[in-house]
């Protein structure tokens, strides 16, 4: 079973991330956040990652804390669920769209952490959550969990939209990339032996 639970306490956030990649997309996240919590969902359902995230943070500062910290710790949960790798597809891509919004991703769960972003947000909030704080969860989630993670905005003009659909294209990916490779279960996806 590739599960994989990890908590992560400093002075400025208390987490616990909780992730099967077998599952089917079960989410219960609850990180104080309600956007963010609302993209975990959809990073959840979208990869058929089940996931329970718990976090308790400094919101009285603001929410980068948590955000960051977050995708620090299921960086960490998804390479310690994965394991070795052998089987996986390792390589997934997705072009999603929604409403005026299309965002492609690309990645290759190669262990080298890499964040290529390009999206412009056209506002600097969605409610109350800073936008620019999407990319610092994607910058934590990459760096953690040794992924080169390619994310461009196509065209899109509502900051919601692109976010969501930034968010679902990396978990469709993700379900790719994790998935078992019927030709080759048995290997690890590289001609180093390893990754």
């Amino acid at each position: 079973m590739r599960t994989a639970k990890i908590t992560r306490k400093t002075a400025e956030t208390d987490i616990s991330v909780e992730i099967n990649l077998d599952g089917t997309g079960q989410y219960s996240n609850e990180t104080g956040v309600g956007f963010f919590d609302h993209m975990l969902d959809q990073l959840s359902r979208h990869s058929l990652v089940d996931m329970t995230v718990r976090a308790k943070g400094d919101l009285h500062i603001d929410d980068h804390h948590t955000v960051e910290d977050v995708g620090i710790a299921l960086g960490q949960a998804l390479v310690a669920a994965v394991g070795d790798k052998k089987g996986i597809r390792r390589y997934g891509e997705c072009h999603l769209p929604m409403d005026d919004a299309q965002v492609r991703c690309a990645l290759d769960l190669s262990a080298r952490p890499f964040l290529v972003w390009n999206v412009d947000m056209p506002t600097a909030k969605i409610g109350t959550f800073d936008t620019e704080l999407v990319r610092e969860f994607f910058q934590a989630l990459s760096t953690h969990g040794g992924i080169t993670l390619h994310i461009d905005q196509i065209h899109g003009f509502n900051s919601h939209h692109i976010a969501e659909a930034a968010f679902k294209a990396v978990a469709r990916a993700l379900r790719i990339a994790l998935e078992t490779d019927p030709r080759k279960a048995d290997a690890v996806p590289s001609t180093k032996g390893m990754l």
